[in-house]
């Protein structure tokens, strides 16, 4: 007897097996996964499309064959030949599981759209950047002293602005001379100047004074999602954020499992490449739009990302980084044509330029954050936090500054999570719970009641209660330790140990739930014991990579933590430090920087001057390989706890009071107090 396929989806991670021959969007349906369809499965929306993946996926333990769904079929065809549909997409209703399968559900698939909480953070920028307009009025030719409209254009450019050396591809000389007549031999050229010290590069040219659009985009590319941002390159206004998934996310959630697929099929950093460049080059479209901007008007982008990143972006096997001693291709910032790396949709002769890697582990992105934050600047010990699917950590003051990458995994996000789903309307994102009746209060993303507020099912009826994000969990599992529900070894008590039926038999462990909607055909939210294993998993690793950092600078506490990325403009200082995700400081000391690693990147863009001198800092960063660091391994476990095994936290213990309860097998069901021998 054939037994049922497994299938897992993307992004949300939900898993279950399904017998031969169950649409894809039943499967859909059945576990929860936000797949839209409005016309009842009859091959005529096209909402419900997904995208299938093929070949050994290590993180997810399967292989996918071509076949593992069913063929494609004439309603697939029909629909092809009237609407279009983009090459190896399919669409849910139509395609059967014949076997074990990863499913991608893309964005525009998805009822609940995810947002991408890396908007723009207020910050005033020195104005200096590589891209600029001049207007320049050119001699007109002359039989008596012959020269080239591209020569006499060089003239008036050394002449009316000192612009010295300059260079010009074909698509902008085949322009030159329409244009210089057009504009009766004034026009306004936009020009790149190299900061390290070459020719002055025309990327293209107007008819008289040109007043429209000059923008540029600042691209955070990390490994779950892409945060964009268009900004005027005159004054450094942003015009316009986005942000979509990086579509990577269906060849592995976290940055190993990439390159392990890379390893395993041949070919397959080529495909994750071809991937990442659509979607960014889709986000540039997109953004442009928002702004009102037409894409040719974007001159230049800087983007900003981890080395596994880099090298998929960059069209460069990933394989090295997968092993000791995770030599890069190249560690220096580069400066490129855009279109080297298909970005077609902006200008053709725009410029594209990455920030510098500090080492195998820690990329332009963590470049982009001590660009942001200025760590060498400061006179207390600070400790900068990029949480994502990989964590990048800075330590240092005047004096010194360190850094190292953890491998946090997707936890933190809300992926591998029971209940959990990324940051969506309908998603539970703040909780509170009642240390003495352990009753839950909530709120979801796109409302701003809680759930015990009037109101709130009334307001909540468009998105419905449909999961748990990455804030969600964290606030959810520091909750659960406030309020003795969680042991600080991560157990989940009984009811009897915790006074609340709640608390739930799952196999051997319990689960907490926080709401039940089965009886109006919702979701059942639960935290479940695994749930917590994954936070706490998540948690150790970024908490040892910072304690690494702290014994190498021979510091027991730091001054002040920032906290950047999504996850720190929407996680309270508290609940981190309940988890031990952080280490003790003060928590007036604890401050967001929101999107650092994108405010680098438009600093980038927006100043010539500041590329030069992160390039130069990163040499005087100090990597600390967290891989092969010995010490590793002992501060993760110690790391566990909640907050910590052997760490104190006397700042965190004058502000709350945890439950010394022990829910053990060996505990007392009275409380759960531990048992003294």
């Amino acid at each position: 007897m054939t037994s049922d396929a497994l299938v897992i989806f993307t992004p949300s991670g939900k898993r279950g097996r399904f017998a031969h021959g169950t649409p894809v969007l039943t499967a859909a349906r059945q576990l929860g996964v936000d797949l839209d369809s409005v016309c009842g499965g009859r091959g005529i929306c096209s909402k419900c499309q997904i995208t299938p993946g093929v070949g050994s996926f290590p993180k997810h333990g399967v292989t996918v064959s071509p076949d593992a769904l069913s063929e494609w079929n004439a309603v697939e065809q029909r629909y092809k030949d009237k609407r279009g549909l983009i090459e190896g997409r399919r669409l849910g209703c139509q395609a059967k599981i014949m076997g074990d399968v990863v499913i991608d559900v893309p964005p525009e698939s998805q009822l609940h759209r995810q947002v991408v909480r890396k908007a723009a953070s207020i910050r005033a920028v020195k104005m200096d950047p590589a891209t600029r307009l001049f207007y320049v009025e050119v001699a007109e030719p002359d039989m008596h002293e012959p020269s080239g409209d591209l020569e006499r254009l060089a003239r008036a450019l050394k002449d009316q602005w000192q612009i010295d050396r300059i260079e010009a591809g074909p698509a902008v000389l085949r322009k030159i001379q329409p244009v210089l007549r057009k504009g009766n031999w004034g026009v306004t050229v936009a020009a790149f100047r190299d900061h390290h010290g070459g020719p002055t590069r025309i990327l293209d040219v107007f008819p008289g004074l040109y007043e429209g659009a000059l923008a540029g985009l600042a691209i955070d590319l990390g490994s779950t999602t892409i945060a964009a941002h268009l900004c005027d390159l005159r004054n450094g206004e942003v015009l316009a954020s986005g942000g979509i998934m990086n579509p990577q996310i269906r060849f592995g959630e976290d940055l190993m499992s990439r390159v392990s697929y890379a390893m395993m099929n041949p070919g397959g950093d080529v495909e994750m490449t071809k991937a990442v460049r659509t979607a960014i080059d889709a986000l540039a479209v997109s953004v442009a739009d928002e702004a009102k901007v037409p894409p040719q008007a974007i001159m230049e982008t800087v983007v900003v990302c981890n080395p596994v990143m880099h090298h998929l972006f960059l069209g460069i096997d990933p394989v090295e980084l997968g092993q000791a001693p995770f030599a890069l291709a190249t560690s220096s910032s580069l400066s490129l044509p855009a279109r080297d790396v298909d970005l077609t949709a902006i200008n053709p002769e725009a410029r594209l330029y990455t920030l510098p890697c500090i080492a195998g582990h820690v990329g332009a992105d963590a470049a982009a954050v001590a660009l942001s934050e200025a760590p060498q600047d400061q006179d207390d010990l600070t400790l900068i936090v990029d949480v994502g699917t990989n964590a990048e950590i800075l330590l240092g003051n005047k004096s010194r500054v360190l850094a190292c990458s953890s491998p946090t995994g997707p936890a933190f996000e809300g992926a591998q999570i029971s209940s959990g789903q990324r940051a969506a309307p309908g998603a539970i994102e703040r909780i509170e719970i009642d240390p003495v009746t352990k009753e839950p209060r909530f709120r979801v993303i796109g409302c701003d009641l809680w759930s015990d507020d009037e109101g709130f099912a009334k307001a909540t009826e468009g998105t419905g209660i449909t999961g748990i994000c990455g804030s969600g969990i964290i606030e959810a599992v520091a909750e659960m330790r406030m309020a003795g529900i969680v042991d600080a070894a991560g157990l989940i008590g009984s009811p009897e140990q915790t006074g609340t039926a709640r608390c739930q038999p799952e196999g051997r462990t319990h689960s907490y739930l926080i709401h039940d909607a089965t009886a109006q055909n919702g979701p059942r939210i639960t935290v479940t014991q695994g749930d917590i294993r994954a936070i706490q998993l998540a948690k150790s690793a970024l908490y040892a990579g910072a304690r690494l950092l702290m014994d190498e600078m021979g510091a027991d506490r730091v001054e002040k933590i920032v906290l950047a990325g999504a996850f720190g403009a929407h996680i309270s200082a508290k609940h981190a430090m309940v988890l031990g995700m952080i280490p003790d400081c003060p928590l007036d000391k604890v401050t967001s920087a929101g999107n650092a690693a994108g405010t680098g990147a438009r600093i980038a863009l927006c100043n010539i001057a500041a590329r030069a001198g992160i390039e130069a800092q990163v040499t005087r960063i100090h990597k600390v390989e967290t891989a092969i660091e010995p010490r590793f391994q002992e501060h993760f476990v110690n790391a566990s706890a909640m907050p910590h095994a052997v760490d104190s936290f006397p700042n965190l213990s004058s502000v709350v009071t945890l439950p010394d309860v022990s829910f053990n097998t060996g505990g007392s069901g009275e409380g759960g107090r531990r048992r003294r021998r």
